[in-house]
Protein backbone atom coordinates (compact mmCIF):
# COMPACT_ATOMS: atom_id res chain seq x y z
CA UNK A 1 0.00 0.00 0.00
CA UNK A 2 1.01 3.43 -1.35
CA UNK A 3 0.27 6.67 0.00
CA UNK A 4 -0.86 8.68 -2.96
CA UNK A 5 0.47 12.63 -2.10
CA UNK A 6 -1.91 13.75 -4.88
CA UNK A 7 -5.05 12.27 -3.46
CA UNK A 8 -4.00 12.57 0.06
CA UNK A 9 -5.03 8.88 0.65
CA UNK A 10 -3.40 5.32 0.69
CA UNK A 11 -3.53 3.93 -2.72
CA UNK A 12 -3.84 0.07 -4.38
CA UNK A 13 -3.53 1.98 -7.53
CA UNK A 14 -7.07 1.57 -8.57
CA UNK A 15 -8.91 4.05 -10.26
CA UNK A 16 -11.48 4.40 -7.86
CA UNK A 17 -12.81 7.87 -7.29
CA UNK A 18 -11.81 10.60 -4.88
CA UNK A 19 -14.33 11.06 -2.18
CA UNK A 20 -15.20 14.11 -1.62
CA UNK A 21 -16.71 14.55 1.91
CA UNK A 22 -18.32 17.39 3.42
CA UNK A 23 -16.55 18.94 5.82
CA UNK A 24 -17.95 18.19 9.56
CA UNK A 25 -17.29 20.91 11.95
CA UNK A 26 -17.89 19.11 14.85
CA UNK A 27 -16.35 16.09 16.45
CA UNK A 28 -18.35 13.71 18.25
CA UNK A 29 -17.33 11.80 21.94
CA UNK A 30 -15.68 8.82 20.33
CA UNK A 31 -13.87 10.27 17.47
CA UNK A 32 -12.29 12.70 20.14
CA UNK A 33 -11.71 9.60 22.25
CA UNK A 34 -9.71 7.81 19.00
CA UNK A 35 -7.37 11.63 18.55
CA UNK A 36 -6.64 10.90 22.20
CA UNK A 37 -5.00 7.59 21.14
CA UNK A 38 -3.71 9.15 18.22
CA UNK A 39 -1.55 11.91 20.09
CA UNK A 40 -0.44 9.72 22.31
CA UNK A 41 1.09 6.91 19.15
CA UNK A 42 2.45 10.04 17.70
CA UNK A 43 4.08 11.19 20.80
CA UNK A 44 5.47 7.67 21.54
CA UNK A 45 7.04 7.79 17.36
CA UNK A 46 8.54 11.35 18.43
CA UNK A 47 9.98 9.81 21.50
CA UNK A 48 11.25 6.30 19.70
CA UNK A 49 12.98 9.11 16.96
CA UNK A 50 14.62 11.06 19.88
CA UNK A 51 15.80 7.64 21.24
CA UNK A 52 16.75 6.68 18.14
CA UNK A 53 18.54 9.98 17.32
CA UNK A 54 20.45 9.86 20.68
CA UNK A 55 21.20 6.28 20.15
CA UNK A 56 23.13 7.08 17.02
CA UNK A 57 24.88 9.58 18.66
CA UNK A 58 26.10 8.05 21.15
CA UNK A 59 27.42 4.89 18.75
CA UNK A 60 29.33 7.36 16.56
CA UNK A 61 30.91 8.70 19.89
CA UNK A 62 32.04 5.45 20.88
CA UNK A 63 33.73 4.77 17.72
CA UNK A 64 35.41 7.98 17.47
CA UNK A 65 36.44 7.24 21.63
CA UNK A 66 38.18 3.88 20.16
CA UNK A 67 39.72 5.36 16.93
CA UNK A 68 41.80 7.96 19.18
CA UNK A 69 45.02 6.89 20.83
CA UNK A 70 45.08 9.86 22.94
CA UNK A 71 44.32 9.56 26.37
CA UNK A 72 43.51 12.87 27.55
CA UNK A 73 40.98 12.98 24.39
CA UNK A 74 39.51 9.67 25.50
CA UNK A 75 39.08 10.82 28.82
CA UNK A 76 37.04 14.21 27.49
CA UNK A 77 35.01 12.06 25.13
CA UNK A 78 34.13 9.87 27.57
CA UNK A 79 32.49 12.54 29.82
CA UNK A 80 30.46 13.70 26.53
CA UNK A 81 29.22 10.29 26.13
CA UNK A 82 28.50 9.53 29.65
CA UNK A 83 25.94 12.64 29.52
CA UNK A 84 24.73 11.09 25.65
CA UNK A 85 24.17 8.19 27.69
CA UNK A 86 22.50 9.93 30.68
CA UNK A 87 20.22 12.20 27.74
CA UNK A 88 19.19 9.03 26.35
CA UNK A 89 17.65 7.68 29.69
CA UNK A 90 15.80 10.88 30.31
CA UNK A 91 13.75 10.02 27.34
CA UNK A 92 12.57 6.94 28.55
CA UNK A 93 10.85 9.32 30.69
CA UNK A 94 10.19 12.13 29.01
CA UNK A 95 6.93 11.18 27.59
CA UNK A 96 5.02 9.90 30.88
CA UNK A 97 6.16 13.08 32.99
CA UNK A 98 6.18 15.85 30.55
CA UNK A 99 3.16 16.18 27.75
CA UNK A 100 5.37 18.15 25.74
CA UNK A 101 5.65 15.58 23.01
CA UNK A 102 1.68 17.15 22.02
CA UNK A 103 2.62 20.32 21.40
CA UNK A 104 -0.03 22.83 19.90
CA UNK A 105 1.23 21.89 16.62
CA UNK A 106 -0.21 18.57 16.62
CA UNK A 107 -3.04 19.02 18.63
CA UNK A 108 -3.61 22.18 15.69
CA UNK A 109 -3.20 19.52 13.09
CA UNK A 110 -5.56 16.76 14.25
CA UNK A 111 -8.21 19.20 15.15
CA UNK A 112 -8.00 20.30 11.55
CA UNK A 113 -8.55 16.82 9.80
CA UNK A 114 -10.81 15.81 12.34
CA UNK A 115 -13.26 18.94 11.78
CA UNK A 116 -12.67 17.69 7.82
CA UNK A 117 -14.36 14.42 9.19
CA UNK A 118 -11.11 12.34 8.39
CA UNK A 119 -11.39 9.37 10.62
CA UNK A 120 -7.97 8.44 12.60
CA UNK A 121 -7.22 5.99 10.55
CA UNK A 122 -7.29 7.65 7.80
CA UNK A 123 -4.51 10.00 9.13
CA UNK A 124 -1.24 9.67 7.45
CA UNK A 125 2.00 11.02 9.28
CA UNK A 126 2.63 12.53 5.77
CA UNK A 127 -0.48 15.25 6.24
CA UNK A 128 0.19 15.81 9.98
CA UNK A 129 3.87 16.52 8.91
CA UNK A 130 2.73 18.69 6.16
CA UNK A 131 0.12 20.45 8.39
CA UNK A 132 2.84 21.35 10.56
CA UNK A 133 5.03 22.91 8.13
CA UNK A 134 2.07 25.07 6.37
CA UNK A 135 1.40 26.14 9.70
CA UNK A 136 4.72 27.76 10.56
CA UNK A 137 5.38 28.50 6.83
CA UNK A 138 2.79 30.63 7.02
CA UNK A 139 3.53 32.21 9.96
CA UNK A 140 4.76 35.62 8.45
CA UNK A 141 1.44 36.02 7.17
CA UNK A 142 -0.36 34.79 10.09
CA UNK A 143 1.80 37.29 12.61
CA UNK A 144 0.65 40.33 10.06
CA UNK A 145 -3.08 39.43 9.65
CA UNK A 146 -3.93 37.76 12.24
CA UNK A 147 -2.61 39.29 15.75
CA UNK A 148 -4.03 42.48 14.25
CA UNK A 149 -7.30 41.19 12.99
CA UNK A 150 -7.64 39.52 17.05
CA UNK A 151 -6.67 42.79 18.33
CA UNK A 152 -9.45 44.24 16.67
CA UNK A 153 -12.00 41.70 17.22
CA UNK A 154 -12.14 41.07 20.78
CA UNK A 155 -14.22 39.63 22.82
CA UNK A 156 -17.20 42.26 21.84
CA UNK A 157 -19.62 41.60 18.99
CA UNK A 158 -18.67 42.78 15.04
CA UNK A 159 -18.86 46.39 14.40
CA UNK A 160 -18.69 48.65 11.19
CA UNK A 161 -15.33 49.94 12.52
CA UNK A 162 -13.99 46.11 12.92
CA UNK A 163 -14.75 45.37 9.84
CA UNK A 164 -13.11 48.83 7.78
CA UNK A 165 -9.99 47.58 9.98
CA UNK A 166 -10.46 44.26 8.58
CA UNK A 167 -10.71 45.59 5.10
CA UNK A 168 -7.12 47.22 5.55
CA UNK A 169 -6.15 44.18 6.56
CA UNK A 170 -6.80 41.69 4.02
CA UNK A 171 -5.66 44.46 1.49
CA UNK A 172 -2.16 44.91 3.34
CA UNK A 173 -1.84 41.07 2.98
CA UNK A 174 -2.73 41.65 -1.22
CA UNK A 175 -5.92 39.68 -1.02
CA UNK A 176 -6.83 41.93 -3.88
CA UNK A 177 -9.64 44.24 -4.16
CA UNK A 178 -12.22 41.84 -5.70
CA UNK A 179 -11.74 39.40 -2.85
CA UNK A 180 -12.02 42.09 0.28
CA UNK A 181 -14.91 43.24 -1.39
CA UNK A 182 -16.57 39.60 -2.04
CA UNK A 183 -15.87 38.83 1.81
CA UNK A 184 -16.67 42.04 3.53
CA UNK A 185 -20.05 42.71 1.65
CA UNK A 186 -20.83 39.17 2.96
CA UNK A 187 -20.54 40.08 6.62
CA UNK A 188 -22.01 43.42 6.29
CA UNK A 189 -24.96 41.58 5.37
CA UNK A 190 -24.75 39.53 8.02
CA UNK A 191 -23.95 42.42 10.58
CA UNK A 192 -27.51 43.78 9.17
CA UNK A 193 -29.38 40.77 10.29
CA UNK A 194 -28.01 40.14 13.72
CA UNK A 195 -25.26 40.82 15.96
CA UNK A 196 -22.31 38.78 15.50
CA UNK A 197 -20.14 37.92 18.41
CA UNK A 198 -16.15 37.48 17.90
CA UNK A 199 -16.07 33.95 17.56
CA UNK A 200 -19.02 33.53 15.21
CA UNK A 201 -17.54 36.33 13.15
CA UNK A 202 -14.11 34.59 12.86
CA UNK A 203 -16.00 31.29 11.92
CA UNK A 204 -18.14 33.37 9.22
CA UNK A 205 -15.24 35.13 7.56
CA UNK A 206 -13.00 31.76 7.41
CA UNK A 207 -16.11 30.15 5.72
CA UNK A 208 -16.13 33.34 3.46
CA UNK A 209 -12.61 32.83 2.81
CA UNK A 210 -12.63 29.32 1.94
CA UNK A 211 -15.43 30.32 -0.61
CA UNK A 212 -13.18 32.69 -2.45
CA UNK A 213 -10.38 30.36 -2.73
CA UNK A 214 -12.91 27.23 -3.29
CA UNK A 215 -14.79 29.11 -6.51
CA UNK A 216 -12.64 28.29 -9.61
CA UNK A 217 -11.46 24.77 -7.89
CA UNK A 218 -15.30 23.89 -8.03
CA UNK A 219 -15.58 25.28 -11.65
CA UNK A 220 -12.67 22.86 -12.98
CA UNK A 221 -14.57 20.25 -11.75
CA UNK A 222 -12.01 18.40 -9.77
CA UNK A 223 -10.82 19.23 -6.32
CA UNK A 224 -7.31 17.60 -6.51
CA UNK A 225 -5.13 17.60 -9.35
CA UNK A 226 -4.51 13.63 -9.94
CA UNK A 227 -2.41 12.15 -12.89
CA UNK A 228 -4.74 9.41 -14.33
CA UNK A 229 -2.61 6.37 -14.19
CA UNK A 230 -1.95 3.97 -17.24
CA UNK A 231 -2.37 7.08 -19.60
CA UNK A 232 0.36 10.31 -20.53
CA UNK A 233 -0.60 13.00 -18.48
CA UNK A 234 1.63 16.62 -19.13
CA UNK A 235 2.24 18.95 -16.92
CA UNK A 236 4.18 22.42 -18.47
CA UNK A 237 5.28 24.75 -15.47
CA UNK A 238 5.85 28.39 -16.71
CA UNK A 239 6.49 31.20 -15.06
CA UNK A 240 9.03 34.59 -14.83
CA UNK A 241 12.78 33.27 -13.66
CA UNK A 242 13.34 33.34 -9.95
CA UNK A 243 9.32 32.04 -8.64
CA UNK A 244 10.85 28.63 -7.93
CA UNK A 245 9.79 27.47 -10.94
CA UNK A 246 11.96 24.52 -11.78
CA UNK A 247 12.59 23.67 -7.64
CA UNK A 248 8.61 23.42 -7.72
CA UNK A 249 8.82 20.72 -11.02
CA UNK A 250 11.73 18.79 -9.20
CA UNK A 251 9.54 19.27 -5.84
CA UNK A 252 6.64 17.45 -7.89
CA UNK A 253 8.45 14.94 -9.61
CA UNK A 254 9.49 13.45 -6.17
CA UNK A 255 6.16 13.47 -5.04
CA UNK A 256 4.98 11.80 -8.00
CA UNK A 257 7.64 8.78 -7.17
CA UNK A 258 7.01 8.38 -3.64
CA UNK A 259 3.31 8.12 -5.22
CA UNK A 260 4.56 5.46 -7.13
CA UNK A 261 3.36 7.40 -10.72
CA UNK A 262 6.24 6.44 -13.27
CA UNK A 263 7.72 10.33 -14.59
CA UNK A 264 9.96 11.74 -16.68
CA UNK A 265 11.17 15.08 -17.48
CA UNK A 266 11.42 17.59 -19.98
CA UNK A 267 13.98 20.29 -19.86
CA UNK A 268 12.49 22.68 -21.95
CA UNK A 269 13.98 26.13 -20.89
CA UNK A 270 16.83 26.37 -22.94
CA UNK A 271 17.36 30.09 -22.64
CA UNK A 272 18.61 30.32 -18.87
CA UNK A 273 22.36 30.01 -18.14
CA UNK A 274 22.19 26.52 -16.16
CA UNK A 275 19.03 25.89 -16.30
CA UNK A 276 19.24 22.11 -17.52
CA UNK A 277 21.70 21.66 -15.03
CA UNK A 278 19.34 22.01 -12.24
CA UNK A 279 16.43 20.42 -13.95
CA UNK A 280 19.34 17.25 -13.96
CA UNK A 281 20.27 17.68 -10.56
CA UNK A 282 16.35 17.56 -9.50
CA UNK A 283 15.73 14.38 -11.90
CA UNK A 284 18.94 12.42 -10.11
CA UNK A 285 17.27 13.71 -6.70
CA UNK A 286 14.18 11.35 -7.47
CA UNK A 287 15.96 8.87 -9.95
CA UNK A 288 13.90 10.27 -12.84
CA UNK A 289 15.30 10.45 -16.35
CA UNK A 290 15.85 13.95 -18.18
CA UNK A 291 14.90 14.61 -21.69
CA UNK A 292 17.77 17.74 -22.51
CA UNK A 293 19.54 19.39 -24.58
CA UNK A 294 22.63 20.78 -23.65
CA UNK A 295 22.92 23.21 -26.37
CA UNK A 296 22.57 26.86 -26.15
CA UNK A 297 19.75 28.38 -27.13
CA UNK A 298 18.59 25.15 -28.45
CA UNK A 299 14.56 24.65 -29.91
CA UNK A 300 12.55 24.21 -26.73
CA UNK A 301 9.41 22.66 -28.53
CA UNK A 302 12.28 19.96 -30.10
CA UNK A 303 13.15 18.86 -26.88
CA UNK A 304 9.17 18.60 -25.83
CA UNK A 305 8.95 16.46 -29.11
CA UNK A 306 11.87 13.97 -27.80
CA UNK A 307 10.07 13.93 -24.39
CA UNK A 308 6.69 13.34 -25.91
CA UNK A 309 8.32 10.07 -27.40
CA UNK A 310 10.08 9.00 -24.54
CA UNK A 311 6.75 8.80 -22.30
CA UNK A 312 5.26 7.41 -24.90
CA UNK A 313 7.63 4.62 -25.72
CA UNK A 314 8.48 3.85 -21.77
CA UNK A 315 4.60 4.23 -21.02
CA UNK A 316 4.89 6.79 -18.01
CA UNK A 317 2.10 8.39 -15.89
CA UNK A 318 3.47 11.65 -15.78
CA UNK A 319 5.57 14.05 -18.00
CA UNK A 320 6.81 17.23 -16.14
CA UNK A 321 7.77 20.17 -18.43
CA UNK A 322 9.72 22.68 -17.51
CA UNK A 323 9.64 25.71 -19.38
CA UNK A 324 11.90 29.40 -20.21
CA UNK A 325 10.99 32.24 -17.91
CA UNK A 326 11.65 34.99 -19.38
CA UNK A 327 9.08 38.18 -18.43
CA UNK A 328 5.59 37.93 -19.38
CA UNK A 329 6.01 41.01 -21.74
CA UNK A 330 8.82 39.45 -23.95
CA UNK A 331 6.46 38.20 -27.02
CA UNK A 332 9.01 35.72 -27.99
CA UNK A 333 8.22 34.15 -24.51
CA UNK A 334 4.45 33.51 -25.34
CA UNK A 335 5.24 32.33 -28.96
CA UNK A 336 7.41 29.77 -27.47
CA UNK A 337 4.58 28.58 -25.30
CA UNK A 338 2.19 28.47 -28.14
CA UNK A 339 4.46 26.09 -30.35
CA UNK A 340 4.97 23.68 -27.31
CA UNK A 341 1.26 23.78 -26.55
CA UNK A 342 0.54 22.86 -30.49
CA UNK A 343 3.59 20.41 -30.48
CA UNK A 344 2.23 18.68 -27.64
CA UNK A 345 -1.49 18.53 -29.50
CA UNK A 346 -0.36 17.18 -32.61
CA UNK A 347 1.62 14.52 -30.74
CA UNK A 348 -0.46 13.56 -27.58
CA UNK A 349 -3.64 14.54 -28.44
CA UNK A 350 -4.88 12.13 -26.13
CA UNK A 351 -2.72 13.29 -23.26
CA UNK A 352 -4.36 15.05 -20.29
CA UNK A 353 -2.60 18.67 -20.55
CA UNK A 354 -2.43 21.05 -17.64
CA UNK A 355 -0.28 23.97 -17.86
CA UNK A 356 0.59 25.54 -14.45
CA UNK A 357 1.81 28.80 -13.32
CA UNK A 358 4.10 29.02 -10.85
CA UNK A 359 3.31 32.64 -8.61
CA UNK A 360 6.25 33.50 -5.91
CA UNK A 361 3.66 34.60 -3.13
CA UNK A 362 6.01 37.38 -1.94
CA UNK A 363 5.55 39.23 -5.44
CA UNK A 364 2.30 40.29 -4.03
CA UNK A 365 0.32 41.76 -6.62
CA UNK A 366 2.90 41.60 -9.20
CA UNK A 367 2.20 37.92 -9.45
CA UNK A 368 -1.49 38.32 -9.69
CA UNK A 369 -0.46 40.58 -12.53
CA UNK A 370 1.84 37.48 -13.94
CA UNK A 371 -0.74 35.14 -13.96
CA UNK A 372 -3.27 37.63 -16.01
CA UNK A 373 -0.25 38.28 -18.73
CA UNK A 374 0.15 34.11 -18.97
CA UNK A 375 -3.19 33.09 -18.83
CA UNK A 376 -4.44 33.52 -22.65
CA UNK A 377 -1.14 32.54 -24.05
CA UNK A 378 -0.31 29.49 -21.60
CA UNK A 379 -3.68 28.18 -21.82
CA UNK A 380 -3.29 28.09 -17.87
CA UNK A 381 -5.41 25.49 -15.93
CA UNK A 382 -4.00 25.92 -12.49
CA UNK A 383 -1.37 28.12 -10.17
CA UNK A 384 1.74 26.56 -7.89
CA UNK A 385 1.74 29.41 -5.11
CA UNK A 386 5.71 28.79 -4.00
CA UNK A 387 7.68 30.40 -0.52
CA UNK A 388 4.96 30.89 1.53
CA UNK A 389 6.94 30.81 4.11
CA UNK A 390 8.90 33.33 3.33
CA UNK A 391 6.65 36.19 2.78
CA UNK A 392 3.59 37.81 4.76
CA UNK A 393 1.69 37.70 1.76
CA UNK A 394 -0.28 34.81 1.90
CA UNK A 395 -2.94 36.84 0.72
CA UNK A 396 -2.45 36.96 -2.69
CA UNK A 397 -4.06 33.22 -2.95
CA UNK A 398 -7.26 34.94 -2.74
CA UNK A 399 -6.02 37.28 -5.35
CA UNK A 400 -5.31 34.67 -7.92
CA UNK A 401 -8.91 32.88 -7.51
CA UNK A 402 -10.95 35.73 -7.27
CA UNK A 403 -9.77 37.94 -10.18
CA UNK A 404 -7.32 35.37 -12.25
CA UNK A 405 -10.18 33.04 -11.45
CA UNK A 406 -7.76 29.93 -11.48
CA UNK A 407 -7.26 26.69 -9.21
CA UNK A 408 -4.76 26.96 -6.83
CA UNK A 409 -3.57 23.68 -7.01
CA UNK A 410 -0.51 23.04 -4.86
CA UNK A 411 1.51 25.07 -2.19
CA UNK A 412 5.14 24.89 -1.05
CA UNK A 413 5.55 26.45 2.62
CA UNK A 414 9.65 25.74 3.00
CA UNK A 415 12.42 24.85 1.24
CA UNK A 416 12.50 20.85 1.48
CA UNK A 417 11.83 18.59 -1.20
CA UNK A 418 8.46 17.45 0.38
CA UNK A 419 7.42 21.24 1.19
CA UNK A 420 4.84 21.00 -1.70
CA UNK A 421 1.58 19.53 -1.43
CA UNK A 422 -1.93 19.48 -2.87
CA UNK A 423 -3.92 22.75 -1.62
CA UNK A 424 -6.53 22.53 0.27
CA UNK A 425 -8.72 25.85 1.29
CA UNK A 426 -9.75 24.23 4.68
CA UNK A 427 -6.31 23.93 5.52
CA UNK A 428 -4.54 27.01 4.24
CA UNK A 429 -7.28 29.28 5.85
CA UNK A 430 -7.12 27.33 9.09
CA UNK A 431 -3.43 27.79 9.33
CA UNK A 432 -3.77 31.41 8.01
CA UNK A 433 -5.93 32.46 11.10
CA UNK A 434 -4.29 29.93 13.95
CA UNK A 435 -5.38 31.94 17.32
CA UNK A 436 -1.86 29.87 18.69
Amino acid sequence: MIYDEFKRQNSDFSEEKTSDDNINQKINESELDSLEWAKEAYARLKQQQEKKNLLESVQSEEKAVEEKKDKELISNENIQLETDISQLSEVDNSSRSNNSDLDEAFTWTTEVLAAQGRKTEEISVEEIDWLGRLRRGLEKSRKSFVTGLLEKLGDDPLTPEVLDDLETLLLRADAGVVATDQILDALRQRLNEEVVDANEGLRFLKERLCEVLDAPIKESGFDLLVPKRGSLNIWLFVGVNGVGKTTTLGKLANLAVRSNYSALIAAADTFRAAAVEQVKIWGKRSDIAVIANSTANADPAAVVFDAIGAAKAKEVDLLLVDTAGRLQTKHNLMEELQKVRRIIDRLAPEAKVESLLVLDSSQGQNGLRQAMAFAKSASLTGVVITKLDGSSRGGVALAVASEACLPIRFIGAGEGIRDLRPFNSFEFVEALLAKR
